[in-house]
């Protein structure tokens, strides 16, 4: 018999609508899972129960009144989505992932909280994030490593692990989440999600979260595309105080109705070689690029082989970005020892960077963002999507990059483990990553979608194309 945590999050909120099911029956229903399963996946760092059995009943008593007085409510009304724990809830602790943070309790909602709270979701508590979600995996000296439910050995990938093990679990049926170089699409492909990074400026990151770089967005991790869609529906739109602004779209569309039509054909360029020297991907990413091309030809698509130049541009000057974004982490005075290695180590090396330094590292970012936004020229002259691997490798053992005995060692490493995902950071365009391939074993192995700036609706088309014509919700794992 189906559970309720079968249901996609659309189907939860068209249920709550019509009266079939309520708000507080999810809620109860998804705290029973987090109690007895989160444990052994470390989703949530702070679970909210009182919170939660509030939102839900106040939400259970604004559809009773839709329904009786004939009023529409919002498709995820009443639908938990937790917050990944860099953001902040007034009035829940907001650690960070750090122990010099375990204490902190904010009093103002950041912009994406404020949102969800008016589309009617349910806040079920703040997911698991590694400290100041700086690295690639979700382990931290705050909570359990977060794992893939997949595989409980290996972990469910970051900085996002904890949305994605909640949602993969069946703890959630949708997350909030970050991606400031994969944050987002290195959980999705490690736990078999959909992922949207979204263009730069289409999530507000304020009023706590700006980010100087431009290379920090939120975005959803669903199991389908239309929820996470939907999602993307309730989270984007521009806030006083943001830098960026992306295009609007057109009166009267939705990312949720891109979800339901078709993309018409696309030429799609392929990349299967790390924009990163000397990096290594493995076989099973390359078969999954390699199936999803031949997919994407059935479906009427052009596929072509796309090589971009390979050099040390985009990961140096990354990492110099990265490590002048650490120096402005809200550590509070006299809780430095508290840090972890790897944190102490971006700090000392992001101290030392001149204005100068840094201010070059984001015009090679940019250089790189031009010479890849030349690449997705309008259709017709260039390529409308490419395609490469999310990840250069399959989900890596709990532990298996975290070493807090050489943390520069540990940063070295991320390119191997992660060569394509930061460029759309540094691009700011939007890229998605579906769950269209498995290995023997059974792990999920993640394809990553690129498309032009402000255009999350193709790739929302395109990936709903292949989500019909390769589901992969259906698969679940043991402990669902």
């Amino acid at each position: 018999m189906a559970q309720l945590h079968d249901l996609t999050a659309l189907e939860q909120g068209a249920a709550v609508r019509a009266g079939e099911v309520s708000p507080a029956e999810l809620t109860e229903h998804y705290l029973e899972r987090i109690e007895r399963l989160d444990a052994t996946v470390g989703a949530f760092i702070t679970v909210t129960p009182e919170t939660a059995r509030k939102q839900a009943d106040e939400a259970g008593s604004a559809a009773l009144a839709a329904r009786r007085e004939g009023r529409a409510l919002p498709p995820l009304h009443g639908v938990p989505v937790p917050v990944k724990d860099l953001s902040q809830v007034a009035g829940v602790r907001c650690t960070m992932g750090s122990a010099a943070l375990a204490d902190y309790v904010p009093t103002t909602d950041d912009h994406v909280v404020t949102r969800l709270r008016e589309a009617g979701t349910i806040l079920l508590g703040k997911t698991n994030t590694p400290e100041f979600g700086l690295p690639p995996h979700t382990e931290n000296d705050v909570a359990p490593p977060a794992r893939t439910p997949w595989d409980l050995d290996r972990s469910a990938g970051g900085s996002s692990g904890g949305a994605a093990a909640a949602v993969a679990a069946g703890l959630a049926p949708l997350a909030h989440a970050t991606d400031g170089g994969g944050s987002i699409r290195i959980p999705a492909s490690a736990c078999g999600l959909f992922g949207i990074k979204p263009s730069r400026g289409r999530v507000s990151t304020g009023p706590h979260l700006h980010d100087v770089t431009g290379l920090l967005t939120q975005g959803p991790l669903a199991r389908t595309v239309a929820d996470g869609a939907a999602l993307l529906d309730v989270l984007a739109g521009p806030m006083p105080g943001d830098p960026y602004a992306a295009p609007s779209l057109p009166p009267g569309e939705t990312f949720t109705g891109a979800a339901r039509r078709t993309p018409g054909r696309l030429r799609i360029g392929r990349i299967t070689e790390a924009p990163v020297p000397g990096v290594e991907v493995h076989p099973e990413c390359r078969r999954a690029v390699e199936q999803t091309a031949d997919l994407l030809r059935e479906l009427g698509h052009e596929v072509e082989d796309l090589t971009l130049p390979g050099d040390e541009t985009l990961g140096l000057s990354f990492g110099r970005a990265w490590e002048v974004m650490s120096t402005l982490l809200p550590v509070p005075p006299g809780r430095e020892e508290l840090l972890l290695p790897l944190t102490r180590h971006l700090r000392e090396r992001g101290a030392g960077v001149t204005g100068t330094e840094f201010a070059a590292a984001l015009q090679r970012l940019r250089g790189m963002a031009q010479l890849v936004a030349d690449v997705l020229q309008p259709h017709g002259t260039g390529y409308d999507v490419l395609l490469s691997p999310t990840l250069a490798g399959l989900p890596l053992p709990v532990g298996g990059l975290r070493n807090d005995a050489d943390p520069a060692g540990e940063f070295a490493a991320v390119p191997a483990f992660t060569p394509f995902c930061p460029l759309y950071n540094a691009t700011g365009q939007p890229a998605v990553s579906l769950p269209l391939h498995w290995t023997p074993e059974g792990l999920p192995v993640g394809v990553m979608l690129g498309g032009r700036y402000g255009d999350e609706a193709t790739l929302i088309s395109l990936s709903a194309q292949l989500e019909e014509a390769r589901p992969w919700a259906g698969r679940r794992p043991a402990l669902w």
